[in-house]
């Protein structure tokens, strides 16, 4: 199966690639040298080809590409290189959540012939093994950066102007500029968190207890991960979301097939009303929502997402577009002051550490002269990583039909009971499939356990506009979960196997 340059592509897409010719360059990669790991203390007319704010996911990708290319790059970092992902997201909840796997795994052994017991769970361990997890990988990010001659400064940066940025009492002068300094836990007005019974994720991931009950104020991403790690640990977890659905940007199908599997599980959630107060309580707290109705709990988690860390960095001053703390961009990351770029978690697109990476090589490449394409934000694989977990690429059922009409959208559904890896690891689920009629498949959502890995697949099909018909040529390997997949589209293409017309 080719690129699909030999077929219209559907409403809203498009196969023309953009022209960079006028895009700035810096430098010439066929004649740059590398002069990474600069002694900046003692050679102040040092001037970067790119000075980097920020050690984070599009951060330090942006410095690995932009060195590899022949940019002499500046990392500036004010806590540990590789950001909010390696140190307090992706990673440690990842960590986590494969701990409350084992747990489940220990008490529901008996079900596959196993005797085995499940004893509690040590927290100081569990700890122990993230906090390994993380530490490998925090070396070898480190052994990278030096490898490739990053010169890497730990301090506090402040955006000095358009082309500088002081940190440590020093001026660090570049040629460009990439902001891409992340985000924080947010809160809600008048809701403060403390770090006591009170919390956000950050404080989640170090807590030395399992808490006996918890509230958690947000069903996307962060707070359905930690409502599914915590039960697995032995919590009684009450998710409060004001929209109608958890996971509410999935689309419909999808929270409810994640709804479902949460009931059964006995993790309780309220949906569809809004968080008006919480107070402390004798042992814990109390949440108040806007219909009166009271929950109790010995912990609160916030979270409600994560905002962006742009204030009092010097961004406005030096001329930077903004709203609301975001940092605005265009299609190829640029600012609307011509030295100056941003990524990550800083600028309003997806909030997910693969974006971030993507978008700090773009800038890197487009800097040293390479011809790029703007990221289609629709075409990233999304994973939630709860139990079940929830993958997705591309555009919902509803979506689809808002763009290309109700009268030209097809979904199709295939249960994961039809698969015999699914039914061997007793999960439960759905793929669904949205295709444009006549068309290429727009959107690929999947719910059940493993499904993140999964959507490496459906990604390609998104991104290669690809038919039902072609993709179910495709011989998929049995007994997998990855069959699920063609066993959808060989349902979609008109010729089901194990599944009903």
């Amino acid at each position: 199966m080719g690129s699909r340059q030999d077929r219209a592509p559907p409403k809203g897409r498009s196969n023309k690639r953009p022209d960079t010719s006028r895009l700035p360059v810096i430098g010439d990669r066929r004649t740059a040298h590398m002069h990474g790991g600069r002694d900046v203390a003692n050679d102040a007319s040092t001037v970067f080809d790119l000075v980097i704010l920020g050690g984070g996911s599009g951060g330090y990708a942006a410095a690995l590409r932009g060195a590899q290319l022949g940019l002499d790059v500046a990392l500036i970092e004010k806590d540990k290189v590789g950001g909010t992902c390696l140190h307090r997201g992706c990673i440690p909840t990842k960590a986590l959540l494969h701990a409350g796997e084992i747990a489940d795994q220990a008490r529901e052994s008996e079900q596959f012939g196993v005797k085995a017991s499940f004893e509690g769970i040590d927290v100081p361990a569990v700890h122990k093994y993230k906090d390994e997890v993380i530490s490998g990988l925090y070396k070898g990010l480190q052994g990278l950066i030096a490898s490739r001659k990053v010169t890497y400064i730990e301090g506090e940066g402040r955006l000095s102007s358009p082309t500088s940025v002081d940190v440590n009492g020093q001026r660090i002068q570049g040629r460009h500029i990439l902001l891409a300094t992340g985000s924080v836990p947010k809160s809600l007005p008048g809701l403060e968190i403390d770090g006591n019974r009170i919390i956000s994720s950050d404080h989640a991931l170090v807590l030395d207890r399992v808490p006996k009950s918890a509230i958690i104020l947000g069903g996307g991403v962060i707070g359905v991960e930690f409502a599914s790690a915590w039960k697995s640990f032995g919590s009684d977890v009450t998710i409060i979301e004001g929209l109608k659905h958890l996971v509410p940007v999935e689309d419909e199908n999808s929270s409810k097939l994640l709804e479902r599997a949460f009931r059964k599980r006995g993790i309780k959630f309220n949906l569809g009303t809004f968080f008006q107060k919480a107070e402390y309580t004798q042992d814990g707290v109390k949440v108040t929502l806007a219909d009166g109705k009271e929950f109790e709990a010995e912990v609160l988690l916030v979270a409600v997402g994560r905002g962006p860390v742009s204030q009092g960095l010097g961004y406005e001053e030096a001329g930077v577009a903004m709203d609301r703390g975001y940092v605005l961009v265009d299609e190829y990351m640029r600012t609307n002051v011509p030295t100056v770029s941003a990524v990550g978690d800083l600028v309003p697109t997806l909030q997910l550490a693969h974006v971030g990476f993507a978008e700090g090589i773009l800038v890197a490449e487009r800097l040293a002269g390479l011809k790029t394409v703007p990221i289609d934000y629709d075409g990233v694989p999304r994973v939630t990583y709860c139990h079940p977990e929830v993958a997705s690429v591309g555009i919902t059922e509803a979506k689809a039909k808002e763009i290309y009409g109700a009268d030209k959208v097809v979904a199709l559904k295939y249960n994961l009971a039809g698969n015999g890896k699914s039914k061997i690891l007793k999960t439960a689920g759905e793929i669904k499939l949205v295709q444009v009629k006549d068309g290429a498949v727009v959107g690929v959502h999947m719910v059940g356990d493993r499904m993140g890995e999964q959507v490496g697949e459906a990604q390609l099909i998104y991104n290669w506009e690809a038919l039902p018909a072609e993709v179910a040529q495709l011989i998929h390997a049995h007994p997998t979960q990855n069959e699920a997949l063609g066993e959808a589209h060989l349902a979609l293409a008109g010729k089901p196997l194990h599944s009903h017309d």
